[in-house]
């Protein structure tokens, strides 16, 4: 259930709790508004602490490797690379 689907929850919830007046034989729409209010708010914690997990940036399992037999030097003493 993604984030939409906890607002949704929560709103119904709401709705059922806090805006209706239906009486139903057997069904409290009171309690009922209630468990999805509080249902909803554990998804909406539960999406944000994964969403901030995957935010999480790894750094790469490979190590680079800096071949010397690639750089090609200049002998003319800017091969530190601040002059041309």
């Amino acid at each position: 259930m993604g984030l939409g689907g906890c607002i949704i929850l929560i709103a119904v919830g709401a709705i059922l709790t806090f805006a209706t007046d239906w009486d139903m034989q057997g069904v409290n729409l009171d309690l009922v508004g209630v468990i999805f209010m509080i249902v909803g708010l554990i998804g909406v914690a539960t999406f944000s602490s994964i969403a901030r997990r995957r935010r999480v940036v790894v750094p790469p399992t490979t190590p680079v490797v800096d071949d010397p037999a690639t750089h090609h030097h200049r002998r003319d003493g800017y091969s530190d690379g601040y002059g041309v």
